[in-house]
């Protein structure tokens, strides 16, 4: 069987988080840097997510024949929930992709020196005066459902063949505008935890208290999108487990 060995799928989940969080996360204080004192804008926000789009769509084409391009813990844990991933692998794909996603915050601060730390590296937080917990709750749940959905869409075997890289690419830049302005749009926990633990390292301040509520969002946002497409999508031949589907083939 044509089949990549599991260290190969692991090293692609720790390099395409990598490539997600240096080019999506390195966006927000390239810019900062750029801008200087001047206020931020819709427009910057607009190339943040684009920024984050491109590189799902690059990562979705590189290494998704590979090991399927989960990139986020939220996707692995909902194709598992959904039966479409081994529980076996989760710990696997989870830890390759926290790891990717230090190193790619790592990156960032190679690149970019003490100004990225200052600018607080990109890390998602929110403002409790403006954005309750509940509504960051759902803020992030909301993205990341989103998010996930699309990845089941996307790759699901009804679906328009070649495409799926520009589709999820697409869900991410559409989801972050709205979700921004509230949480910082994570939708992601290894994005979250990630730039969160380099921050920390390199003297940074980081919200803590506020780790839990995008970990809690993120993966029930992951685990309500499998279940949500399942109900919604699949036919009685989806549900006899007869016949392959790319999320399956993907890996």
């Amino acid at each position: 069987m044509d089949e990549n060995k599991l260290w190969q799928k692991l090293a692609a989940e720790f390099l395409g988080t990598a490539f997600l969080v240096f080019v999506g996360v390195g966006s927000v204080p390239a810019l900062a840097a750029a801008r200087g004192t001047a206020p931020f804008t819709g427009s910057e926000l607009g190339f943040i997510s684009l920024s984050f789009a491109t590189i799902v769509i690059v990562t979705a084409y590189v290494f998704g024949y590979v090991s399927g391009n989960h990139i986020n813990p939220a996707v692995t844990v909902g194709f598992a929930v959904a039966g479409k991933f081994p529980w076996k692998e989760v710990p696997h794909y989870l830890a390759a992709q926290a790891i990717g996603a230090i190193v790619g915050a790592l990156g960032i601060v190679g690149v970019l020196g003490d100004s990225a730390v200052k600018g607080g590296l990109g890390v998602a937080a929110f403002n409790p005066e403006v954005t309750a917990v509940p509504q960051a709750l759902l803020a992030e749940f909301v993205g990341t459902f989103i998010l996930v959905y699309a990845v089941f869409g996307a790759v699901f075997r009804k679906a328009a063949a070649g495409w799926f890289g520009l589709v999820i690419g697409l869900a991410v830049f559409a989801a972050i505008i709205p979700i921004a302005p509230a949480t910082g749009a994570s939708i992601n926990p290894a994005r979250t935890i990630g730039p969160m633990l380099v921050l920390q390292a390199l003297g940074g301040e980081v919200q803590w208290n506020q780790l839990w509520v995008y970990l809690l969002a993120e993966f029930l946002g992951g685990v309500a999108a499998a279940l949500a497409f399942a109900l919604v999508t699949h036919t009685t031949l989806d549900k006899s487990n007869t016949i392959p589907d790319l999320e399956v083939v993907a890996k």
